[in-house]
């Protein structure tokens, strides 16, 4: 014979899990301080900078 199973507990258990999960996601995207934001903009920007000053300029000519 099998285990017996409470739907509600165990639909309940799973909302659990299910929202711990989203609350982890949303501590590692939006619980970041300030000082760490404007850092990750600085480097995002560093990063663009850098990207834009090494590509090749489009002359319109075909190849």
């Amino acid at each position: 014979m099998g285990e017996i199973v409470n739907f509600r507990q165990a639909r309940k258990a799973r909302d659990r899990r299910q929202a711990e999960q989203q609350a982890t996601e949303n501590r590692a995207r939006f619980g970041r301080t300030k000082a760490e934001k404007q850092r990750d903009t600085a480097e995002q920007e560093r990063l663009r900078r850098e990207l834009d000053g090494a590509k090749r300029e489009e002359d319109g000519e075909g190849a």
